[in-house]
């Protein structure tokens, strides 16, 4: 059967009629209005819900410690994960990195460190930071940095 105008109908939860109490006892929440007879709840002012001051909710409210930088921190790359990746004489950069799944291009840069040995000979490498003994470790299997 096709939805027109005239077959429309409504969710029963959208009509709901609102619930007012305190509108005399015909209505059903006449004299003590839904509260129950005594105790905190039953005055007026007071919702059921912990009420708090503006400087309690501050003081109640969970502190950020510390600093946080909103500048990536490079990616680290160790030389020993470059073994397995890499052949002699290619080139590494972000690009080939990422290829390899060594690292992500759209972060902060990279540097490789070096741990672990470089069995790998004449490797390239080009925009990539690379600590002072890994640079040693490098020039020593025949690499170069550009």
């Amino acid at each position: 059967m096709a939805i027109t105008l005239h077959n429309l109908t409504t969710d029963k939860a959208v009509n709901k009629k609102k619930k007012r109490v305190g509108r005399g006892n015909a209505s059903g929440h006449g004299t003590f209005s839904t509260r129950g007879i005594k105790g905190q709840k039953s005055r007026s002012g007071v919702s059921g819900l912990k009420r708090l001051g503006m400087k309690q909710m501050l003081l109640s409210a969970p502190k950020l410690r510390g600093f946080k930088s909103y500048q990536a921190k490079k990616q680290v790359i160790n030389l020993d994960s470059l073994n397995k990746s890499f052949k002699a004489g290619q080139t590494v950069n972000p690009a080939t990195l990422a290829k390899a799944g060594l690292a992500n291009q759209a972060k902060g840069g990279i540097k490789i460190l070096s741990r672990g040995k470089l069995e790998v000979k004449n490797l390239t490498f080009s925009n990539v930071e690379v600590s002072d003994s890994a640079r040693q470790a490098i020039e020593a299997a025949g690499g170069k940095i550009s």
